[in-house]
Protein backbone atom coordinates (compact mmCIF):
# COMPACT_ATOMS: atom_id res chain seq x y z
CA UNK A 1 0.00 0.00 0.00
CA UNK A 2 2.35 2.18 1.17
CA UNK A 3 4.11 1.55 -2.61
CA UNK A 4 0.91 2.24 -4.43
CA UNK A 5 0.34 5.66 -2.11
CA UNK A 6 1.57 8.23 -4.62
CA UNK A 7 -0.17 6.40 -7.40
CA UNK A 8 -3.51 6.46 -5.98
CA UNK A 9 -3.15 9.77 -4.79
CA UNK A 10 -1.84 11.31 -8.27
CA UNK A 11 -4.46 9.22 -10.26
CA UNK A 12 -7.58 10.19 -7.95
CA UNK A 13 -6.67 14.01 -8.07
CA UNK A 14 -6.06 13.82 -11.87
CA UNK A 15 -9.19 11.89 -12.82
CA UNK A 16 -11.47 14.14 -10.68
CA UNK A 17 -10.14 17.28 -11.98
CA UNK A 18 -10.53 15.65 -15.53
CA UNK A 19 -14.59 15.13 -14.50
CA UNK A 20 -14.63 18.36 -13.18
CA UNK A 21 -13.18 19.71 -16.70
CA UNK A 22 -15.71 17.54 -18.34
CA UNK A 23 -18.55 18.65 -16.42
CA UNK A 24 -18.42 22.20 -16.60
CA UNK A 25 -19.03 21.93 -20.31
CA UNK A 26 -22.30 19.76 -19.74
CA UNK A 27 -26.06 20.72 -19.29
CA UNK A 28 -26.42 21.38 -15.18
CA UNK A 29 -29.72 23.30 -15.17
CA UNK A 30 -32.59 23.15 -17.20
CA UNK A 31 -34.80 26.81 -17.23
CA UNK A 32 -38.26 27.14 -18.32
CA UNK A 33 -39.25 31.01 -18.91
CA UNK A 34 -42.50 32.06 -18.18
CA UNK A 35 -42.95 34.28 -20.96
CA UNK A 36 -45.92 33.62 -23.59
CA UNK A 37 -43.12 31.23 -25.97
CA UNK A 38 -42.27 29.36 -22.60
CA UNK A 39 -38.61 28.95 -23.95
CA UNK A 40 -36.26 25.91 -22.26
CA UNK A 41 -32.87 27.17 -21.46
CA UNK A 42 -29.80 24.55 -20.89
CA UNK A 43 -27.44 26.45 -18.27
CA UNK A 44 -23.94 24.27 -18.17
CA UNK A 45 -21.62 23.74 -15.43
CA UNK A 46 -19.14 26.45 -16.01
CA UNK A 47 -22.01 29.15 -16.14
CA UNK A 48 -23.63 27.68 -12.85
CA UNK A 49 -20.50 27.90 -11.01
CA UNK A 50 -18.02 30.24 -12.76
CA UNK A 51 -15.37 28.73 -10.92
CA UNK A 52 -16.03 25.43 -12.01
CA UNK A 53 -13.50 24.99 -15.39
CA UNK A 54 -10.53 27.14 -13.59
CA UNK A 55 -10.35 25.55 -10.20
CA UNK A 56 -10.75 21.46 -11.77
CA UNK A 57 -7.82 22.55 -14.20
CA UNK A 58 -5.83 23.49 -10.98
CA UNK A 59 -6.51 20.38 -9.67
CA UNK A 60 -5.45 18.61 -12.50
CA UNK A 61 -2.05 20.72 -12.09
CA UNK A 62 -1.96 19.99 -8.77
CA UNK A 63 -2.50 16.53 -9.40
CA UNK A 64 0.18 15.87 -12.23
CA UNK A 65 2.90 18.23 -9.77
CA UNK A 66 1.98 15.68 -7.13
CA UNK A 67 3.92 13.13 -8.98
CA UNK A 68 7.10 15.09 -9.23
CA UNK A 69 7.33 17.42 -6.41
CA UNK A 70 9.75 16.80 -2.93
CA UNK A 71 8.14 16.19 0.75
CA UNK A 72 7.20 19.59 1.74
CA UNK A 73 5.39 20.67 -1.67
CA UNK A 74 3.13 17.37 -1.16
CA UNK A 75 1.82 18.51 2.07
CA UNK A 76 1.11 22.20 0.42
CA UNK A 77 -0.27 20.65 -2.34
CA UNK A 78 -2.16 17.93 -0.31
CA UNK A 79 -3.80 20.95 2.07
CA UNK A 80 -4.53 23.38 -1.67
CA UNK A 81 -6.14 20.14 -3.03
CA UNK A 82 -8.22 19.79 0.14
CA UNK A 83 -9.25 23.54 0.28
CA UNK A 84 -10.35 23.65 -3.67
CA UNK A 85 -12.66 20.35 -2.97
CA UNK A 86 -14.34 21.45 0.34
CA UNK A 87 -14.83 25.05 -2.00
CA UNK A 88 -16.29 22.96 -4.62
CA UNK A 89 -18.30 20.58 -2.76
CA UNK A 90 -19.90 23.64 -1.02
CA UNK A 91 -20.82 25.63 -4.31
CA UNK A 92 -21.85 22.37 -6.15
CA UNK A 93 -23.76 20.74 -3.36
CA UNK A 94 -26.15 24.56 -3.45
CA UNK A 95 -26.80 24.11 -7.24
CA UNK A 96 -27.55 20.59 -6.56
CA UNK A 97 -29.48 20.70 -3.73
CA UNK A 98 -31.61 23.97 -4.39
CA UNK A 99 -30.36 25.90 -7.53
CA UNK A 100 -30.57 29.91 -6.82
CA UNK A 101 -31.59 31.89 -9.01
CA UNK A 102 -27.50 33.37 -9.52
CA UNK A 103 -26.83 29.82 -11.00
CA UNK A 104 -28.94 30.40 -14.16
CA UNK A 105 -29.33 34.68 -14.43
CA UNK A 106 -26.35 34.73 -16.61
CA UNK A 107 -27.41 32.23 -19.07
CA UNK A 108 -31.04 33.75 -19.23
CA UNK A 109 -29.60 37.45 -19.15
CA UNK A 110 -27.55 36.71 -22.39
CA UNK A 111 -31.14 35.00 -24.18
CA UNK A 112 -33.36 37.36 -23.10
CA UNK A 113 -30.78 40.98 -22.24
CA UNK A 114 -32.87 41.28 -19.28
CA UNK A 115 -30.13 41.72 -16.06
CA UNK A 116 -31.20 41.91 -12.09
CA UNK A 117 -31.54 38.88 -10.14
CA UNK A 118 -34.86 40.02 -9.27
CA UNK A 119 -36.00 40.47 -12.67
CA UNK A 120 -34.32 37.45 -13.73
CA UNK A 121 -35.88 35.59 -10.92
CA UNK A 122 -39.60 37.09 -12.38
CA UNK A 123 -38.78 35.45 -16.27
CA UNK A 124 -38.40 32.17 -14.44
CA UNK A 125 -41.38 29.36 -14.86
CA UNK A 126 -38.84 26.40 -13.47
CA UNK A 127 -35.31 25.66 -12.94
CA UNK A 128 -34.72 22.00 -13.24
CA UNK A 129 -31.79 20.11 -12.40
CA UNK A 130 -29.57 16.95 -14.58
CA UNK A 131 -27.52 14.64 -12.94
CA UNK A 132 -24.70 16.49 -13.71
CA UNK A 133 -24.18 18.37 -10.13
CA UNK A 134 -25.29 15.25 -7.98
CA UNK A 135 -22.13 12.96 -10.16
CA UNK A 136 -19.93 16.43 -9.66
CA UNK A 137 -20.91 16.59 -6.07
CA UNK A 138 -19.67 13.04 -5.41
CA UNK A 139 -16.34 13.85 -7.21
CA UNK A 140 -15.69 16.81 -5.27
CA UNK A 141 -15.88 14.82 -1.85
CA UNK A 142 -13.92 11.57 -3.48
CA UNK A 143 -11.24 14.92 -4.28
CA UNK A 144 -11.12 15.41 -0.48
CA UNK A 145 -10.57 12.22 0.16
CA UNK A 146 -7.54 12.05 -2.18
CA UNK A 147 -6.34 15.45 -0.83
CA UNK A 148 -6.76 13.76 3.16
CA UNK A 149 -4.84 10.56 1.62
CA UNK A 150 -2.04 12.30 0.35
CA UNK A 151 -1.53 14.12 3.54
CA UNK A 152 -1.80 11.37 5.26
CA UNK A 153 0.67 9.03 3.42
CA UNK A 154 3.16 11.37 1.95
CA UNK A 155 5.82 10.91 4.06
CA UNK A 156 6.31 7.40 3.14
CA UNK A 157 6.29 8.39 -0.63
CA UNK A 158 9.28 7.07 -2.70
CA UNK A 159 11.22 10.23 -4.16
CA UNK A 160 9.80 11.26 -7.96
CA UNK A 161 12.76 13.21 -9.57
CA UNK A 162 16.51 13.10 -8.83
CA UNK A 163 17.62 14.06 -4.95
CA UNK A 164 20.33 16.66 -4.61
CA UNK A 165 23.84 15.06 -4.51
CA UNK A 166 26.44 15.62 -1.99
CA UNK A 167 30.08 16.63 -3.24
CA UNK A 168 31.31 13.99 -1.58
CA UNK A 169 28.91 10.60 -2.92
CA UNK A 170 30.59 8.29 -4.64
CA UNK A 171 29.90 7.90 -8.33
CA UNK A 172 30.19 5.27 -11.24
CA UNK A 173 33.25 7.88 -12.71
CA UNK A 174 35.25 7.35 -9.92
CA UNK A 175 36.20 7.55 -5.94
CA UNK A 176 34.29 10.12 -3.70
CA UNK A 177 35.12 13.59 -4.10
CA UNK A 178 35.99 12.72 -8.19
CA UNK A 179 32.69 12.95 -9.97
CA UNK A 180 32.21 15.01 -12.95
CA UNK A 181 30.76 18.72 -12.59
CA UNK A 182 27.97 18.18 -14.63
CA UNK A 183 24.72 20.53 -16.16
CA UNK A 184 22.50 19.97 -13.31
CA UNK A 185 25.30 20.74 -10.23
CA UNK A 186 26.16 23.80 -12.29
CA UNK A 187 22.86 24.96 -12.63
CA UNK A 188 22.94 24.40 -8.11
CA UNK A 189 25.84 26.26 -7.85
CA UNK A 190 24.22 29.45 -9.69
CA UNK A 191 20.56 28.76 -8.06
CA UNK A 192 23.13 29.20 -4.59
CA UNK A 193 24.66 32.16 -6.47
CA UNK A 194 27.87 31.13 -6.71
CA UNK A 195 29.89 31.04 -10.40
CA UNK A 196 30.26 27.58 -11.90
CA UNK A 197 32.98 28.67 -14.30
CA UNK A 198 34.99 29.70 -11.10
CA UNK A 199 35.17 26.16 -9.81
CA UNK A 200 38.29 23.80 -10.20
CA UNK A 201 38.06 21.22 -12.72
CA UNK A 202 38.57 17.78 -11.09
Amino acid sequence: MTRRARLIAVVATLLCGAIGVISSTQTWLVVVLGDSAGRTLEVPGASAIPVLAPLSLAVLALGGALSIVGSVLRYAFGALTVAIAVLLTWATAQVALAPPVSAVSSTVTEATGITGESAVAGLLDSITSTAWPIVTLVVWILLIGAGVFTLATAHRWRSGGRRYRTEDAPTAAGPAGSRPHDAIDSWDDLSRGEDPTARPLD
